[in-house]
């Protein structure tokens, strides 16, 4: 925790307030329960090109918070490969913000090696200990928190969260190549595939319908560079491949937060599946990205979509 005291950053005095509250707390009144962490590795892949399962149900807001409104679901990290990232540092965005507030979520670091491209974290039992405002620079802790949770009979806060590190973009267009829609598929549905296929979070022998949904967001946006509605569409696909249902949070982008309503009942209207998407993504690049020389093409993904699959109805009828 050295680093949190060095410079002059006004992120620091915030982040030491957090974590403070969190050691008077626990120093008062010793806590109980129990943390697990699981490291995951998948090597079997789903075939996206020839799946046939529809999309799931979603929901989308731009009000609320994963933390805040996803209670019962997979809660999302959006994480750093080197899990936790700059929480002990600068690093005031997502996944610091939910390691201030939920600080036995520190503990990984100690204990997680850098994940691999098929790889994740599975952190569940932590308990939330602080509220706050803001977002990174106006990120400002705001007072201590009870957590309500329930516990299971590990005596576990019934509070999952899966950290997934998406990829580092540094061109735009890069993005929408087949390999990294694939990587990023892969990454995703590490963390939502069911166990009887691959090393998933549900119990074992739970149908598909008793599952969880998926509390995410704008998952390897902002820093890493990743433009928003295709990973919204990139979650989606993993989640439906799982089974399970995605409660978006689009973070108060209302213009986002319809976009991804309108494709996802486009797509559910004209019965398009897995692997009809998946091509589409991969038209997408061949047509439009692939000999684009500007920081992106004239054509959005959406439009494409919306334009392709009309096109081929038209021809159809």
């Amino acid at each position: 925790f050295f680093r949190l005291f060095e410079g002059r950053s006004p992120r620091k005095p915030e982040k030491l307030k957090t974590l403070f509250c969190y050691f008077r707390r626990v120093t008062e009144k010793k806590p109980t329960g129990l943390v697990t962490f699981t490291r995951q590795c998948l090597q079997e892949f789903p075939d996206w090109e020839r799946s046939q399962k529809k999309l799931s149900r979603l929901h989308v807001t731009y009000e609320g918070t994963i933390e805040s409104n996803g209670q019962g679901m997979l809660q999302v990290d959006f994480a750093n490969r080197f899990v936790g990232g700059g929480v002990t540092g600068a690093g005031l965005v997502q996944e610091e913000i939910r390691f201030l507030i939920n600080p036995e979520l520190i503990v990984s670091r100690l204990i997680t090696e850098v994940l691999d491209h098929n790889e994740c974290l599975i952190i569940t039992g932590t308990e939330q200990y602080s509220e706050y405002t803001g977002y990174a620079e106006t990120y400002r802790w705001a007072r201590s928190h009870e957590d309500k949770t329930q516990r299971d009979e590990w005596q576990r806060r019934y509070t999952e969260i899966v950290a997934i590190d998406a990829f580092h973009f540094r061109r735009f267009l890069d993005q929408f190549s087949p390999e990294k829609i694939r990587r990023e598929l892969n990454k995703a549905s590490n963390f939502l595939q069911q166990p009887a296929a691959y090393c998933g979070f549900s119990r074992p022998n739970v149908p598909p319908q008793h599952l969880s949904a998926i509390a995410t967001g704008n998952w390897g946006c902002g820093a890493f560079g990743g433009d928003s509605r295709l990973k919204a569409l990139i979650q989606i696909l993993a989640a439906a491949e799982a089974g399970r249902d995605v409660v978006y949070f689009t973070f108060g982008d209302v213009e986002l937060m319809r976009d991804i309503h309108s494709v996802h009942a486009f797509l559910c209207e004209k019965g398009q599946t897995i692997g009809d998407i998946y091509r589409l993504l991969l038209r997408y690049y061949n047509e439009e990205c692939r000999s684009c020389s500007t920081s992106g093409p004239d054509v959005k993904l959406y439009s494409f979509i919306y334009n392709t699959v009309e096109s081929y109805a038209d021809s159809t009828d």
